[in-house]
This record gives structure tokens, sequence and C-alpha cells, in this order.
């Protein structure tokens, strides 16, 4: 018997968030008892199962609170790993390993990484300031991110000409060749202790024109075919490579002549599969569960064509959280409304996210308008 299904058994989440809430509702099915810790002491997890108040990056507080977990897993990449690889070595399983989450902790290693293992990304140059970035303004136009500590759109600048290099980061980071892509994708794979790999359909994602948020996004992508598989060739061998179990999402870019280069990486659940919940089989949180426990994969199959739509606190809206026109939304069919359970909400906050699901594809893109236009987060 699996140690996850003996009673005394406890699964720690480094993190409290709405990734970390929806991992537990999954959990339920399988009577996983967990555990949780955050800094936001009213966190979407604290209600849901034991909760723990306390930083993420302290060595101390991640080593008391992994100690009395079995296994140690993540919803968010900004956490101490040196007491993560202290956990592991005392007999603790973390996954995904620590070492895997320090090299994704900080873009320029990923970057790095890309290239020693002939992963198909953007060219780029490895930067330690905002002088640096002015050294090579030949190289613009480029993407000037922050090597570590960005997120949710934050920590990404575009630079298109030299009246540009004012708004570089004055930190490492690195300048990343802007690329001329066709679509934004992303392919969630999984691997559990044994080896096995499987991934989700690709997805395609719209992303907000300011805040580099996704706003939506459609599965499966529409893409030829042969990109389709490049893209999951592509997932599965830096999953492999890493040795990574757990779930990692990849977010690549589709070139206007059908390249495909990988964007980043992320070693969690993630945004971008949320719709797994309910237009797949198995959904990523499940997957990430059996991949942690070193049990089977689960079929990843697509049962109907699908879309997710963010709900994003509304810009000028900073206070406790109402949904605006939900009773309209929730009388389409096919359509599953999901509130993160934060109280108070700000412009541009991940307050829930809706999936929308429709046989018919252009119908499905109606749905997605219609919701987009009638559900907001005020305040």
């Amino acid at each position: 018997m699996s140690l996850s299904f003996e009673q005394n058994f406890k699964l720690g989440i480094l993190g409290g968030g709405q990734l970390g809430r929806m991992l537990i509702q999954s959990g339920i099915d399988f009577n996983i008892p967990f555990a949780t810790l955050d800094p936001d002491e009213h966190a979407p997890c604290a209600s849901l199962a034991e909760f723990h108040h306390g930083k993420l990056t302290d060595y101390d507080t991640v080593m008391k609170f992994g100690a009395a977990c079995d296994v140690i897993t993540i919803e968010i990449e900004n956490v101490n790993t040196t007491a993560l690889k202290a956990l592991a070595r005392a007999g603790k399983k973390v996954y995904p390993q620590p070492d895997v989450i320090e090299l994704i902790q900080d873009k320029r290693t990923q970057k790095i990484f890309y290239r020693d293992y002939d992963i198909p990304t953007a060219p780029f140059i490895l930067v330690e300031n905002a002088a640096d970035v002015k050294k090579n303004k030949n190289f613009l136009p480029a993407v000037n991110k922050l090597g570590r500590e960005g997120y949710d759109g934050r920590g990404v600048q575009i630079l298109r000409t030299l009246e540009d290099l004012d708004k570089a980061f004055d930190a490492p980071g690195l300048l990343e060749e802007l690329v001329d892509f066709e679509k934004e994708i992303s392919v969630i794979v999984a691997r559990n202790e044994r080896g096995d790999i499987t991934t989700f359909p690709v997805v395609e994602m719209v992303f907000h024109p300011v805040h580099n948020l996704v706003e939506y996004l459609f599965a499966p992508a529409q893409l030829h075919k042969n990109v389709v598989h490049e893209a999951e060739t592509i997932a599965r061998k830096i999953v492999h490579e890493l040795k990574m179990v757990g779930l990692l999402a990849v977010e690549m870019f589709v070139t206007k002549t059908g390249k495909v280069l990988v964007n980043e990486v992320a070693p969690r659940p993630h945004n971008s599969g949320h719709q797994t919940i309910e237009a797949n089989i198995t959904s990523q949180y499940e997957q990430h569960l059996r991949a942690i426990l070193n049990l089977p994969l689960g079929d990843t199959t697509l049962i109907q064509p699908s879309a997710m739509v963010n709900l994003l606190g509304e810009p000028e809206h900073t206070g406790l959280a109402k949904y605006a026109g939900l009773e309209e939304v929730l009388k389409l069919p096919g359509v599953h409304v999901h509130l993160y359970g934060k109280r108070f909400t700000k412009p541009f906050r991940k307050m829930g996210h809706v999936t929308i699901m429709d046989a018919d594809v252009e119908r499905l893109k109606k749905k997605v308008s219609f919701v987009k236009q009638t559900l907001k987060v005020v305040a």
C-alpha cells in the first residue's frame, strides 16, 4: 500500500494560495491529510486544512513545518530551498526536488539549462544591472527579465527602442530577443518517481496586453499536428532532463514560421491548467498528487473543447470583493465558476476563474466573450 493511504500520513504544501486550495480539493477524493504554510493568515487554504502562518523563505519556519510532514510540495517557487534540501537529507520526500526548484527560481539559470540541453529558446544575454542592459543596446528590441522573483507579469519589461532603456531593471537578469510569435502556448507535463511521463493537450493562451497576465485560454490549441508534436516532445525532454518528480508547466512561443521556443517553466500546477478540473479525465491537480506520491499517472484525455477565463480584479477597485454578473454567467450551459476565497480584491488580482465547455468551438468563443464582458470582480 502506498504511504499516502496510511492514516498517519501528512502532505505539506508550501504556499496557501489558490493553487494549494485546488490541490487540497482534489486530494480530498484520496482522503489525503494536508498541512499548508503561508505568510498571509487569510490565505485561500487557511480554512480548508491544517494551516500554519509563516514565511516560506525563512529557513527555521520551513524546517519546522516540513518536519511534521511526510511529503512536501510547493504551489509557489519563492521558497527556502536550503531548508528543503535539509529536509530531503533527513528522509522527507520533497517534490519537486529542491535543486529543480532552485534552478527554476532564477530565469538566468533556466535559460542556461535550455542552452546546455539543446532546448529551443530565444537568444539571450545575461546582464547584471541597468548599466549592463544599456551596454547591450544593439540587442534591441528585447525583453528585459529579472532573474529572480518575477511572476504574474512582474519583473518583465519590453525594450523596443533606445528611449525604453530607462525602464531597464537595475538588478541581475537577462536580455532576451523579442520573439515575433504567432501564438503563446502551454504544455503541462507530469513525471512520477518511476519515470513515467504524461502530457496534457496543448493549450493556447491570450495575455493581457499591459499586465502580461493570462486573460483566457483555449484547449486544445488550434495548431498544426507537427507543431503540437514538437511542443509535447520539448516538454517531455525538459522534465526528463531535470529528472523532476511532479507537474511542470512549459510556456512556449510558436513563431510565425511554425518554430516552437520555450519561454519559461513552472514546477507546479499552473494557471494554464485550471480548465482540466472539468475538461479532462484527470485534472492537473490530481496528476500532481499522483506524480509526487508515485502513483500511476492519470488519463489526460480532453473530454470536450474548453476555455478558461481568469477573473481578475477590476481596475480602480480595491476593497471587499463583489462578483457582478455572476448569476447571468451561471445561466450559461457548460460554465463552471471557481472563486478562490480571497476576501479583498485589488486591480488585476487573480480572484477566480471560469471554465467553459462546449463541443462547438465557435459557440465556445462566444461564451468566452460573454463571460469576459459580464462577470466582473469589483469592490
